[in-house]
């Protein structure tokens, strides 16, 4: 038999087995690299981002004076850069706006099925960003820097507060379907933090979710004893060589992610075996239709199947003890619009998305709510940047870093309310002077989380490097 990793690390020597046993220890009760700075309200996030940047004042941002002068001149009252030639007449909301629930809140009737759960939402209005490029603006959001190089927020969280399962990863990334966003998978890198801590991909619609978990097909003559036979001279090789190279991270991130694969050959599986469902949690997700045909048409039935898949899959990680989800809508390719990113068309590219987004991330709201799990789950509803209330070649949207929306529900949030608010346009925050900005949302996570966002922190190139750099308020009124 071989010895078990803890035994070879103690054997290591140089130091290096007994600073990678305290890891390991920790890692296995669950802790970070610190106990929580105060009490948590909130254990484990969801993290849904829409890439290419979604239309406010189409989806959530309520304008009546848009209805009202739409397809007159534009006038900002200031001078305006658009990204591209976006400053055409101002353009109507492209769906009609309905009040729901309790507390009244508008929306666009391609987002009506938010109604439903739209009392637990904290909705932000005055968003502002830095910069209308999508990969900086994306960075910004994930990584909470305009440049590459900066750990993800699931990476910090992980980081922080650890593991609540150590047979599956803390950190879970399912990205589009049809591929990546801007960044691709930079956005959930770990960066200068340990490696384990980056995200692990994850594809629910696909026949295989996990990417080499198994053998491939020719791996058939692989049997139990050569299996272990194999993973046996790797470890004692990488005992061998950790010996000689002390203290190097990289080797321990790895040997980490050997035994974790392991370990979801097992808990991964039966993670997403959503044949252990009952009919009517399928029905809620809009799975009970069978598989829907991605066609090269983007359509309301692919987007439910797909969200559906994904939003589904988090509900049963997390109940298993994965700490941070993300999801994306949208990727960077392929015509006609397969994103957010509507400059010719807003109803052909937002509808099915917004629509498809809606059901799928309504049911998981109930589904979170009727398990509990939605007292201690913090979920973000997020986009790079929005889009302008001018028009774009009469139909679309130009970008608009300096006004967007994005919403919280969960552990901690107060529900049924809403801050800003942006201009009769939605174009800016109505207060130039206080928008909020993606560290105050990211500071305000992490408090939640139990975690002193400033207290946080990472030596990395002369600096101490945080979440939300050198900004970040917590925001007060989102918490219940």
């Amino acid at each position: 038999m071989f010895p078990t990793r803890r035994r070879m690390l103690e054997q290591a020597g140089h130091g290096f087995g007994a600073m990678a046993l305290a890891a390991l220890m920790d890692s296995e009760c669950g802790a970070g690299v610190s106990a929580p700075h105060h009490a948590p309200r909130a254990k484990r996030v969801v993290h849904l981002f829409m890439a290419g940047g979604a239309s406010q004042v189409d989806l959530f941002d309520h304008k009546p004076e848009l209805i009202k002068r739409d397809g007159q001149p534009s006038d900002f009252g200031e001078k305006v850069e658009a990204f591209q030639n976006g400053l055409g007449p101002w353009l109507r909301p492209q769906w009609a706006f309905k009040a729901h629930g309790q507390c009244g809140k508008m929306l666009s009737e391609t987002v009506a099925p938010l109604g439903a759960v739209v009392d637990d939402i904290a909705f932000i209005h005055n968003m502002s960003g830095k910069t209308g490029i999508h990969s900086q603006a994306t960075y910004l959001q994930s990584t909470g820097f305009q440049n590459p190089g900066f750990p993800g927020m699931g990476a910090w969280v992980s980081y922080g507060l650890g593991s609540l399962n150590s047979n599956l990863p803390a950190f879970v990334v399912m990205p589009d379907h049809r591929g990546y966003a801007s960044n691709g998978p930079k956005n959930w890198d770990s960066a200068f933090l340990p490696a384990q801590h980056q995200g692990t991909i994850l594809k629910p619609e696909s026949k295989n979710p996990i990417t080499d978990l198994f053998p491939g097909k020719y791996g058939d003559f692989l049997g139990g004893g050569a299996d272990a036979a194999g993973l046996g001279t790797l470890s004692r090789l990488n005992m061998s060589h950790a010996a000689e190279r002390p203290g190097d991270g990289r080797l321990e991130a790895r040997i980490a992610s050997y035994e974790l694969a392991a370990r979801m050959q097992l808990a991964a599986p039966e993670a997403l075996d959503f044949s252990r469902e009952t009919p009517e949690v399928l029905r809620l997700y809009g799975l009970d239709h069978g598989r829907a045909s991605f066609d090269r048409e983007i359509n309301a039935l692919e987007e439910t199947d797909a969200m559906g898949r994904k939003c589904l899959a988090a509900r049963r990680l997390l109940e298993r003890g994965v700490r941070f989800v993300q999801i994306w809508s949208g990727n960077d390719n392929g015509f006609p619009r397969r994103n957010w990113d509507s400059h010719e068309d807003i109803r052909r590219d937002h509808g099915p998305l917004a629509l498809g987004m809606a059901n799928a991330v309504a049911a998981l709201l109930v589904d979170l709510k009727r398990t509990g799990l939605l007292d201690d789950t913090i979920v973000i509803w997020t986009t790079e940047f929005g889009r302008m209330p001018s028009s774009q070649g009469g139909k679309g949207r130009d970008h608009n870093p300096h006004g967007f929306t994005t919403w919280l529900a969960g552990g901690g949030i107060k529900g049924g309310i809403t801050l800003g608010p942006s201009d009769d346009f939605g174009f800016r925050s109505a207060d130039k002077g206080r928008p909020t900005l993606v560290y105050d949302v990211h500071a305000t996570v992490l408090h939640l989380l139990g975690i002193n966002h400033e207290r946080l922190t990472v030596r990395s190139g002369g600096a101490d490097r945080r979440l939300t750099d050198v900004h970040g308020h917590v925001i007060e009124e989102l918490l219940a």
